[in-house]
């Protein structure tokens, strides 16, 4: 008796114990987002979130749109316990499902991935999910919004670039994706440049304008002249700079100061330049 009841109890621990092993904990750090819950039986492999950062969805037959702002990207595995993984639609219709329910829509969807849009607490989120046939699936979720401005521009950095190399690249000028009205965050850095030319009188500039590569070559070299005239005129209007000292041009994506691959790259190329005339 006293033998089979070691037995039994040697079994019902091993029982516990490929159950304790089964259940996989979640990654150190990981949580799921506050806007959904996980598959039931499912842990987080692996998680990345990032203050600011950018993430291009799909939301049309080969077209892509980036998103820009609070980015999180969670990946979920199938419990080793769990006896039958959901399909990859299954898994992609909950979340259809669960933003739908939010007043959100589907923007794009082909087999195994998804793009779904929703306005929470007035912030616009994008998400992304991605489903296998083995029951894995990710999400990349950005929460819009312009980012937090830490390096800023500043006329004597300016002057100094321009008498080392004849030219200075000018960051904090923004625009809207595709058009050239200048928003208003963009009044410091054009300040800036007002104040160099206040300082050296002398001083006479093409405002140059650059985008990335997205986008048609002709578009490209129209929208950036059409800023650069843009932040001409307004240092006319707003700074009372001469409109002789002042030439506008357009290059396009022909003056690439980093790789257009990356986001970060691309950031990098949308500038404005002052270069001496």
């Amino acid at each position: 008796m006293k033998k089979s009841l070691i037995v039994l109890m040697t079994a019902v621990i091993l029982l516990l114990a490929a159950s304790a092993f089964a259940q996989q904990k979640d990654q150190a750090g990981c949580k799921d987002h506050p806007l959904f819950t996980r598959m039931p039986g499912y842990w987080i492999y692996n998680c990345k979130q990032k203050q600011f950062d950018a993430h291009e969805f799909f939301v049309g037959q080969g077209k892509k749109s980036s998103v820009e702002g609070q980015l999180w990207n969670i990946t979920y595995y199938p419990n080793r316990d769990l006896t039958s993984v959901p399909s990859e639609i299954q898994i992609l219709r909950n979340f259809e499902n669960a933003v739908q329910k939010l007043g959100g829509t589907v923007v794009w969807s082909q087999k195994g991935r998804d793009t779904l849009k929703l306005v929470k607490d007035g912030k616009e989120v994008w998400v992304e999910v991605w489903a296998e046939f083995t029951g894995k699936y990710g999400l990349f979720i950005v929460q819009k919004e312009e980012m937090a401005q830490d390096v800023t521009a500043n006329a004597e950095v300016f002057s100094n670039d321009i008498r080392a190399t004849g030219h200075a690249a000018v960051y904090g000028v923004y625009f809207d994706t595709g058009k050239s009205t200048i928003k208003p965050e963009s009044a410091q850095a054009i300040g800036e440049i007002a104040k160099l030319l206040k300082a050296d009188q002398g001083l006479k500039v093409f405002v140059v304008g650059h985008t990335d590569n997205v986008g048609g070559v002709d578009s490209n070299i129209k929208l950036s002249q059409d800023r650069a005239e843009a932040v001409l005129q307004t240092l006319i209007r707003e700074h009372g700079i001469a409109p002789d000292r002042l030439k506008a041009h357009g290059c396009g994506q022909f003056a690439p100061v980093a790789s257009n691959d990356t986001e970060e790259g691309r950031a990098k190329n949308r500038r404005v330049e002052l270069v001496k005339q």
